[in-house]
């Protein structure tokens, strides 16, 4: 399966290329265990792209091109990084207008959209592209892969029926025992389980002020590097998690969520 040439003068197809959750670097991990063959197809046939760092891009279609052929090669394709205020503010309050960045579909061409890791525009900039798309009438298609919320939800146990995910706590630590307070309480009233995410290196301070926190009787969850080797994942009661040692990896992302 492949993004076959858009009809003349008609707009291409932006396709949101998910990429595994080791950032795209580690060849050791088999991509077609985490992204079916038909991701990896459409990918490969694409030549203009929009990321979030052209180098782990570049490293990720050369494994691809290992399972898939490019249409061409890696140093003919047209990368756009995503400005660097995206990165450090992020683009999902609809301040930045990316239809400059879609060029290539306005004149037909099919474009993908890729990040760091996971499902590009869900933790992660790209919303702005994808917003810019519709709003220039350019189809939008999500193509299958790992999205690491939805994965580390589903490993946690707790309601998959009612969530919020609420992105990054505050760094400031009175403001952030606030914040799981407030989390924690409407976690409890009304059974929605909270999820949110810290960057590497912070993994073990979260864990220490969410156990300070917390009522004993809270559920936790912590999810890390899931589908890769090295993933790590437990879900107990807080007075359960006082009892042991954290399996918590400081230096991969995690996903955490609490609920009832």
């Amino acid at each position: 399966m492949t993004a076959s040439a858009a009809p003349p003068q008609a707009k291409g197809t932006l396709y949101l290329v998910p990429a595994p959750l080791d950032f795209g670097c580690d060849e050791t991990i088999d991509l077609q265990s985490t992204l079916p063959l038909g991701t990896l197809q459409i990918a490969a046939s694409l030549s203009h792209w929009v990321c979030e760092n052209a180098k782990s891009a570049r490293a990720y279609l050369k494994r691809i091109d290992a399972i898939v052929p490019l249409c061409q090669s890696i140093q003919e394709m047209q990368l756009v990084e995503l400005p660097r205020e995206v990165h450090k503010k992020g683009d999902h309050a609809g301040q930045f207008d990316a239809r400059h960045l879609l060029q290539p579909a306005l004149q037909g061409h099919h474009q993908g959209l890729i990040s760091e890791a996971g499902m590009p525009a869900v933790a992660d900039p790209g919303s702005s592209v994808v917003r810019a798309a519709h709003d220039l009438g350019i189809r939008v298609v999500p193509l299958v892969g790992p999205v690491s919320l939805l994965l580390a939800l589903a490993a946690s146990g707790l309601n998959g029926q009612n969530f919020a995910f609420v992105g990054y706590l505050p760094q400031d630590a009175r403001e952030r025992v606030q914040r799981i307070r407030e989390l924690e309480s409407l976690a409890l009233k009304s059974g929605q389980t909270q999820l949110f995410i810290e960057t590497p290196y912070r993994n073990l301070a979260m864990l220490q002020a969410l156990l300070q926190t917390l009522q004993h009787n809270t559920r936790l969850s912590l999810s890390s590097g899931l589908t890769l080797t090295r993933a790590r994942q437990m879900s107990d009661s807080v007075k359960n998690w006082k009892r042991q040692d954290s399996p918590l990896d400081n230096a991969t992302p995690t996903v955490f969520a609490i609920g009832r």
